[in-house]
């Protein structure tokens, strides 16, 4: 939604303050566009690996979606770490296998249907608990591997939208390719007389116009919002990293998910009455 809102503004803003002086025909220049984005498109399948070009598709359909959580799907993810947490406490750390080893047949999994859906997140949960189960006690060491997962998990989305920003950089440069090139057209037609050398010359200069616009107005942007998508993204996994360490620093579940909800940020963290009336209302376990 955003995102169409924010083109509309650009090319509105950008049209609406041309009209009044120039005609709209002149900048129709397809073989320019050509020259601009196939370089662009080139450039960019040789600068990253295969697999960055591959994942850049899917990742673009994020620019029509908002933020990837919103605060009730925190509040589901801190009542399972809770409901998770209470279990390993009374029933101690064994307790958990059963329903970290199969979580599509776990009673407690099945009360949180949304989180069930990101498998991502729920292998990083259960492998983290698994740890736990085998007796990784300490604190430091899950620590720094929960860190080396997450890092790992953030690469290719970090990798794509660094790719589409660098593209963005790009595109002015390939703006003045199809300039020059265009300039060398006019060169050989320098007998013509000047109304067709205007015309010509126009041409060219869109080619720097269409580039600078592209970058700065459309393709740079969606660089940095594929970035900002990521580490909203990667917030869900650190709210969970915090609630497992304080888990097994042996703080009560509530303390835990205390730890965890103290990670999010402002409009997506719910607040301490709203976490307790939600895990209140929980089975007892």
């Amino acid at each position: 939604m955003f995102l169409i809102i924010g083109l509309v503004v650009v090319f509105g803003s950008v049209v609406g303050g041309y009209v009044p002086h120039g005609d709209l025909r002149v900048l129709w220049q397809p073989y320019e566009f050509l020259i601009i984005l196939g370089a662009a498109l080139g450039g960019f399948i040789i600068s990253n690996p295969k697999d960055v070009t591959m994942a850049t598709g899917r990742h673009l359909g994020r620019l029509l979606k908002g933020a990837p959580y919103n605060k009730q799907d925190y509040v589901e993810l801190l009542c399972l770490q809770f409901s998770l947490f209470k279990l390993a406490k009374s029933k101690g750390a064994l307790a958990l296998e059963a329903h970290i080893e199969n979580p599509e047949d776990s009673a407690i999994f099945a009360n949180y249907p949304g989180f069930m859906k990101n498998l991502d997140a729920v292998d990083f949960l259960c492998d983290t608990l698994r740890l736990i189960t085998m007796g990784t006690e300490n604190p430091y060491e899950l620590e720094a591997m929960m860190d080396g997962d997450i890092e790992s998990r953030k690469h290719e989305a970090h990798a794509v939208a660094h790719a589409v920003g660098q593209l963005g950089e790009g595109l002015p440069a390939f703006g003045i390719v199809a300039a020059v090139l265009g300039v060398i057209v006019t060169m050989g037609s320098i007998s013509e007389p000047p109304e067709v050398l205007g015309a010509l010359i126009g041409g060219a200069l869109v080619g720097t116009f269409f580039g600078i616009l592209m970058s700065y107005g459309v393709v740079a942007p969606m660089g940095t919002y594929l970035m900002s998508y990521c580490d909203a993204e990667f917030k869900y996994f650190e709210c969970m990293r915090s609630g497992i360490l304080a888990h097994v620093q042996g703080y009560a579940p509530a303390i835990s998910v205390e730890f965890a909800r103290k990670t999010l940020n402002g409009h997506d963290r719910p607040s301490f009455f709203e976490l307790e009336d939600a895990t209140n209302e929980l089975a007892p376990g």
